[in-house]
Parts: C-alpha cells; sequence; structure tokens
C-alpha cells in the first residue's frame, strides 16, 4: 500500500462567486483535510491562484485533480509536489521582548533574514517568508525567548521556468 504524501496542488479558477466553497466542499466530502489554502488573484483579475496542501496516496490525489477539472469554474489544476517549483510561506511571530534580550532578538531574527515590523513595550514582531522548513527552525530558535503569538500564512507555490 502506498503512504500518504503531502501534496501541492495549485488551481487557477476564475473569480465567482461560490467557487472557494464548491472547492473545499470538495475536500470535505471526501474527508481530506486541508492543510493550508490560500487564494489570490492572478495577473488578470478575472482569475485566481488556489494553492492546496493536503495529503494522500497518489491514486486518491488523482481521482481528487480529476474532479476538480470537472468543477465549473475550474480553468486549471496541477499537482506541484513533485515537480519544479518555488513554494513561500509568510510568518509574523509575536515575542515577549525586555529590553535585556533585544539585542538577541534582532541577531537572531538578521539570521534568518526576517524583518522587525512592530516593536512595543514589553513585545515586538518579526516578519519572515521562506520555505517551511527556515520557518520552523525560526519558530524553534525563538521558542526560549517567549513567543506570544504566531499568525503564518498557508503555502503558496508557482512552477519554474516558462511553465504555468
Amino acid at each position: 500500500m502506498e503512504s500518504e504524501r503531502r501534496h501541492v496542488i495549485s488551481v487557477v479558477v476564475e473569480n465567482q462567486f461560490g467557487v472557494l466553497a464548491r472547492i473545499v466542499g470538495l475536500f470535505s466530502g471526501k474527508g481530506f483535510n486541508i492543510n493550508s489554502l490560500t487564494v489570490a488573484e492572478t495577473l488578470d483579475p478575472k482569475m485566481s491562484r488556489m494553492t492546496i496542501v493536503t495529503r494522500g496516496d497518489q491514486q486518491v490525489i488523482e481521482q481528487t485533480l480529476k474532479q476538480l477539472n470537472k468543477l465549473i469554474d475550474v480553468v486549471r489544476v496541477s499537482d506541484l509536489t513533485l515537480k519544479n517549483h518555488v513554494d513561500r510561506e509568510l510568518v509574523l511571530i509575536k515575542l515577549a521582548a525586555t529590553a535585556e534580550r533585544r539585542g538577541e532578538i534582532v541577531q537572531i531574527a538578521e539570521i534568518f533574514r526576517s524583518r522587525i515590523v512592530d516593536v512595543a513595550p514589553g513585545t515586538l514582531i518579526i516578519e519572515t517568508t521562506g520555505d517551511e522548513g527556515k520557518l520552523e527552525a525560526l519558530i524553534n530558535m525563538l521558542r526560549p525567548y517567549g513567543i506570544v503569538d504566531v499568525a503564518r500564512t498557508g503555502k503558496i507555490a508557482i512552477m519554474r521556468g516558462r511553465s504555468n
């Protein structure tokens, strides 16, 4: 039996009322969890790109891709998992930051090419983009300093080169 793998699926859709609900409904109807979902307009404001991260074996994912392709308003579906692509996430991390520890936190942020986007008495917020591994490493490095809150986007992904 083939094991489940995490899949990154790109879906280009027409911007129509209810398209997001239909796609999410397809996943929930199959009993699939969506690990992350991002949606934004493409260069053409009549179209949006959804990036969906889910888990499943190859057979189940192939069936899901076929069903996605059958939905009205779906223009193109691609499983980017094994294709040459770039993916990124964004994370905002709020830390308890005493004056004595701010310098150390700023040094860690610089190592990860992060930006300090807010400073307040007792806290600061760091913004970082990168792949999942980079974000997890940063969060783990900052845990001892007192993470107050984390807000994280889902994954966005796009094919490398001339393909879309």
